[in-house]
């Protein structure tokens, strides 16, 4: 069941206290449509519901809980469920919402866990938080390479239940190097005698280190299209597994936090309503001082050509038109290239081929807004029936300024990705706001220097 349309229902039963219906209801209940619907209850209500539920689809079900359900559980719970949860939940799960618990609170629930368990957890726990380390799993299934299938097969149904994944099976030799692995379509279209060094190839293994960046991870995942990634340490001894649902996760905070950098906001690392009031008034205050600043360039560039302002005051209607039309294009630019970046699809060495393109681009549509600005400047002479050869010259100042200006955007915003990628910075941060506001304080100069030189001694 997808969403929660008899949620009423559920709350009509748990006032009735008719636990018998609901535990019926539930029973054919999905652990992440449980997770929903236990998230949606008022808290009062949610530990009701829990308690109902088998104790293995209870610890699969709290898994895919947001972290503020979680924690009320963990809250409303008995000592004992609490104990189960946490030593039944997977390792890298258990890491997640220890590493958001507050720290007294954190000790005192790896005090619940048993001695394997708590060795997992202070591992995984003492890698740094955004590394590979804080997402696997110490759960995989490894087998020797004189192992047979029949040997295989017989290995996964004795410890199989306790594997993150079965869809790779991992092999090694006696001091626990990576040699290869064994995917399961292979298992099981292979001869029950054929041997495991028959099958695997050494020489194309993937792997990942715990201390390297989750987004290496990710980008791994995208290049290979694995299911799960070996995870090794220095010398090339197994000791994790990553999971691609880890990078389903990974991939939503990079995508949230690049979205939060395009409006021209510092990333915030929890969601929107958790996030103290203060907190989100600081980071958006950040960039849009900047940003305020750039803009009092764009006023001290007005106020340097005030002469011309006061001579033509048709300059100025035109403006908005002009500034917009060079932000809209640079931010449409900066909006592909940052996108194209994050897929890998150019490189910084790409920079030359970029800036051929955009120039090309940047004067095409430059040319189309510029015609378009012309006609309607002629156009609303004529309809006031104030034509006369000055509005030509404003109209053919206005065409070529807008073609300048275009391309100034569509530049702006394809090199600056680049410059700052090169820089080590992230390309997110040449935000939509960013590109705009450098826009609008060269653009304003751009447009009244091509009016100074064209409409000297007509209207200047």
């Amino acid at each position: 069941m997808i969403g929660t349309p008899i949620l009423p229902e559920i709350r009509e039963l748990i006032e009735r206290r008719n636990f018998s219906a609901l535990q019926r209801i539930f029973n054919d209940w999905m652990p992440a449509d449980l997770a929903e619907l236990i998230s949606d209850l008022p808290e009062n209500e949610q530990a009701i519901l829990f308690r109902l539920l088998p104790k293995e689809l209870a610890t699969e079900t709290f898994e895919y809980l947001d972290f503020d359900s979680q924690q009320n559980l963990l809250t409303a719970l008995t000592k004992k469920d609490v104990t189960h949860i946490l030593n039944s939940m997977s390792a890298d799960d258990r890491t997640a919402l220890l590493e958001e618990l507050p720290g007294p609170v954190a000790q005192e629930l790896l005090k619940l866990l048993s001695f394997k368990e708590f060795k997992i957890a202070k591992t995984l726990l003492a890698y740094a938080e955004a590394s590979v380390g804080r997402l696997m799993s110490p759960d995989f299934l490894s087998v020797k390479k004189d192992w047979d299938m029949n040997q295989v097969l017989e290995y996964i149904r004795t410890y199989g239940h306790e594997s993150e994944t079965l869809n790779v099976i991992y092999v090694v030799d006696d001091h626990g190097k990576l040699k290869g692995e064994l995917l399961a379509r292979e298992l099981l279209l292979s001869p029950p005698e054929k041997k495991v060094r028959d099958i695997i190839s050494e020489d194309k293994i993937v792997t990942l280190t715990a201390t390297q960046d989750q987004s290496d991870a990710l980008e791994a995942f995208k290049r290979y299209d694995n299911v799960a990634l070996p995870v090794v340490d220095s010398n090339g001894y197994l000791i994790g597994v990553v999971t691609v649902d880890d990078m389903l996760d990974v991939a939503e905070e990079e995508e949230t936090e690049d979205i939060q950098k395009f409006g021209g906001i510092e990333a915030l690392e929890e969601p929107y309503m958790d996030l103290p009031i203060h907190e989100v008034i600081k980071k958006r205050a950040v960039w849009l001082v900047v940003l305020f600043i750039g803009e009092m360039l764009t006023a001290s560039a007005m106020a340097f050509f005030e002469d011309e302002l006061s001579k033509a005051i048709v300059l100025a209607t035109y403006i908005p038109l002009i500034i917009s039309s060079g932000g809209n294009s640079g931010s449409q630019t900066a909006t592909l290239i940052i996108r194209s970046l994050a897929l890998g699809e150019i490189t910084i060495r790409d920079w030359l081929s970029v800036m051929r393109r955009e120039v090309l681009s940047g004067l095409a549509l430059g040319g189309i807004l510029g015609l378009i600005g012309f006609f309607r400047v002629i156009t609303w002479a004529h309809i006031l029936g104030i034509y006369n050869p000055s509005w030509l010259a404003v109209g053919i100042t206005v065409g070529i300024a807008l073609i300048c200006i275009v391309l100034l955007g569509t530049l702006a915003g394809s090199m600056l990705p680049l410059l700052l990628k090169r820089a080590g910075l992230d390309p997110a941060t040449s935000s939509a706001p960013f590109v705009a506001t450098i826009v609008d304080v060269t653009g304003i100069v751009i447009y009244f220097s091509v009016a100074s030189l064209l409409l000297r001694g007509i209207l200047l």
